[in-house]
């Protein structure tokens, strides 16, 4: 960006209406009290080649979990001298940063918007699939109030392994103990003072995978956790396990996952992502035929529910992630401070 036109232009992609309803307050607050304004491009696709020519002047871009930001469109970045890409999510699985890096292009993310939004929402989909509430919401409609099939069990002295103990995975943990439900955590980085307050024990995976009633997934997306949860996880697991997972779809080999309900050792699932979603999370494509046999699978399962990546969807996320993009932005292009950067 120039500093002389005192503009900067940030193409935002994949960008829905409730977007543009949380960044354009942001937008127009920073434009109210700083002489350099904010000139925004929504593009409601997906970054591209294509959308890339139209954007030539500006600073930044800004994506979302599903635009894949490849060596190729680094290398488009590079040659229309862009070098900022700004993700409004915590992950960056779908970035390659490394290539990034190395073109001069900064990564910056939004590491911590709201936790308690994908917890609650962890904690919904677990009770959900336990006492069937999906089930006898459309029973009800229906003038069906029985209750032959709705049966579920207490939380209450069940264990729950959490795979993960960030921000999210502790929090979920702390929910957890106030229903009485015994806690196993694995991580890397075991988080020792979590597991002191909450009396909760960190053991290897292996022992998560054979101990838990419940696995809740609340990790990174690397090459090391790609299909954490494969065919020989599932055999370790106790028969009538119920999976969790709002991290990431990839954590899950779904062909496994599928397999594993057909044969009963996954009693129930509650899934807010997905690893082939990118086709069709986020859009409505109710007119159309699910196309993908592993996804139409799972949603034809009584005992699953799928949600479309919603966990992060509240009030107070949306605002922290709108405020810390613009920030993460600005402060780099106008006062060159960086904050939240990949690396």
């Amino acid at each position: 960006m120039s500093v002389a036109t005192n503009l900067l232009k940030i193409a935002f992609f994949d960008t829905k209406p409730y977007d543009i309803q949380f960044f354009q307050p942001e937008i127009d607050k920073f434009n109210q009290t700083n002489r350099c304004k904010i000139e925004p491009v929504y593009f409601s696709e997906n970054i591209n080649l294509s959308l890339l020519s139209q954007v030539s002047e500006a600073a930044a871009v800004c994506v979302f979990v599903n635009d894949v930001v490849n060596r190729e469109i680094l290398d488009e970045l590079k040659k229309l001298s862009i070098d900022t890409v700004a993700l409004r999510c915590a992950g960056f699985d779908q970035v390659d940063y490394q290539y990034a890096k190395s073109l001069g292009i900064r990564v910056f993310r939004v590491p911590a918007y709201s936790p308690h939004s994908v917890a609650e929402h962890t904690l919904a989909l677990l009770l959900s699939v336990n006492r069937k509430i999906h089930r006898a919401y459309n029973r009800t409609r229906d003038n069906n109030y029985s209750l032959e099939g709705l049966l579920g069990f207490d939380l209450y002295s069940k264990t729950i392994g959490i795979i993960g103990t960030g921000k999210i995975g502790a929090i979920v943990a702390e929910i957890c103990r106030a229903f009485g439900v015994q806690v196993l955590l694995y991580d890397k980085y075991p988080n020792l003072d979590l597991a002191g307050r909450i009396s909760a024990q960190y053991v290897d995976l292996e022992f998560l995978l054979q101990n838990s009633d419940i696995i809740s997934l609340h990790c990174p997306l690397s090459t090391e956790t790609y299909h954490l949860l494969n065919k020989q996880a599932f055999t370790k697991m106790k028969d009538g396990v119920i999976i969790i997972n709002t991290a990431r779809g990839g954590l899950i080999d779904s062909e496994a996952l599928v397999e594993a309900i057909k044969l009963g050792k996954v009693k129930a699932a509650g899934l807010d992502v997905y690893e082939f979603e990118r086709e069709y999370f986020f859009k409505d494509l109710s007119n159309q035929v699910v196309k993908d046999p592993l996804l139409a699978q799972l949603l034809s399962f009584n005992n699953v529910i799928i949600t479309p990546h919603q966990a992060f969807f509240t009030v107070e996320a949306l605002t922290a992630i709108a405020q810390t993009t613009i920030a993460n932005i600005t402060k780099y292009k106008l006062e060159n401070q960086v904050q939240n950067l990949v690396e």
